[in-house]
């Protein structure tokens, strides 16, 4: 059974910075984009970046600039750099891996963003 693991979520300061890591664990085949979306408490889940096999990008216009996206594709692992980040950051962290077949989530991580 296929599990995304994600790890690197945490407190941090405005301007501050951290990383976001998402693995794939059991066997997942024709991975065609992974990504993150995030949440916060009454909203939507909106996708905050995503990246194909070929590693091309695209960034929701709130983090341009601020993260990058990148795949390790012998692993299975997606990260997500977040820099110079704002408040308006805090949310649930969401990875996700579409393929041929299906999609999977991960079950979040907490990235709280306040001095």
């Amino acid at each position: 059974q296929v599990q995304l693991v994600e790890s690197g979520g945490g407190l941090v300061q405005p301007g501050g910075s951290l990383r976001l890591s998402c693995a794939a664990s059991g066997s997942i085949f024709r991975i065609s984009v992974m990504g993150w979306y995030r949440q916060t408490p009454g909203k939507e889940r909106e996708l905050v970046a995503h990246i194909t096999t070929g590693g091309d990008t695209n960034y929701a216009d709130f983090v341009k600039g601020r993260f990058t996206i990148s795949r390790d594709n012998a692993k299975n692992t997606v990260y997500l750099q977040m820099d110079s980040l704002k408040p308006e950051d805090t949310a649930v962290y969401y990875c996700y891996f579409r393929t041929t077949i299906r999609s999977y989530w991960g079950q979040g991580t907490q990235v709280t963003v306040s001095s």
